[in-house]
């Protein structure tokens, strides 16, 4: 019931109005006959975005958790290349990192006959594990300062009882540490997942064919300029509702500290 007033209060119905208005313009007097013809890759370039976005922040995330860990407790041998890595990945741009991976790495590997025979040439002489390298360390280099943020915003109080009480290192991380500083990240790592999205379209440059390279393709294939620009908004926009979304039950569902 508290729902639905809140539902119909009059600036939402107005906004849900003017929605449904543009909605309905967009549909009546823009030209949409290209879509059946372009279905296939376009959900081919959407799972594509979909599983490089979840292989590149997962994989980013665990990279994050030793980078923040050596920058908050670790020795200067660690510390210092862990906070050096995340100063350069924070400091260059992302298209940057993506074309010295791609065309520069990726330009080395031909020129040795061992890699060209090697089971893994079928997969180098691809772009995608660029991409994929690519944004995992960018994420890992974002995620790392976090991480280091959240180790050391811990309460230092639990963790001398853990070691009071005799707890192994690696126990006291597993289920005092590290969950607690996850729990303290969780808003920033909705928000970081969502700006992972929105970098995904910066593989296109390297011949990657996800959801935005699509949308290129009808473009330049129709000459046909807005339409794919607003159905790729949209998936855009509803990717990243169903991110926001997972993380606030996710959130909802961890105890609060008291």
């Amino acid at each position: 019931m508290n729902g639905l007033k809140t539902l119909m209060q009059p600036h939402r119905i107005v906004l849900m109005m003017l929605f449904t208005g543009l909605v309905l313009w967009c549909a009546l007097t823009m030209r949409w006959d290209w879509i059946p013809k372009y279905a296939p890759l376009a959900l081919e370039g959407l799972w594509t975005t979909i599983w490089i976005l979840v292989v590149t922040t997962v994989l980013g995330f665990l990279l994050a958790i030793p980078l923040g860990l050596a920058q908050a407790i670790g020795p200067w041998y660690l510390s210092a290349p862990a906070r050096a890595f995340c100063t350069v990945i924070r400091g260059t741009p992302l298209l940057l990192q993506i074309w010295l991976l791609y065309y520069g790495l990726g330009s080395l590997f031909p020129q040795f006959p061992w890699i060209r025979s090697s089971e893994l040439w079928p997969y180098l002489r691809q772009a995608w594990p660029y991409a994929v390298m690519a944004l995992t360390l960018s994420y890992a280099g974002y995620e790392g300062e976090v991480m280091r943020g959240a180790f050391s915003g811990v309460a230092k109080g639990q963790l001398e009882a853990a070691k009071s009480f005799g707890m192994p290192r690696f126990t006291m991380f597993r289920r005092i540490w590290l969950p607690q500083a996850i729990r303290n990240v969780l808003p920033t790592l909705g928000g970081e997942t969502i700006l992972q999205l929105k970098a995904t379209p910066l593989v296109a440059t390297i011949t990657v064919v996800e959801i935005y390279a699509v949308s290129s393709r009808v473009r330049s294939d129709t000459f046909i300029v807005y339409e794919p620009l607003l159905l790729l908004a949209l998936a855009y926009m509803v990717i990243a509702g169903l991110i926001g979304l997972a993380f606030k039950r996710f959130e909802a569902r961890i105890p609060q500290r008291r």
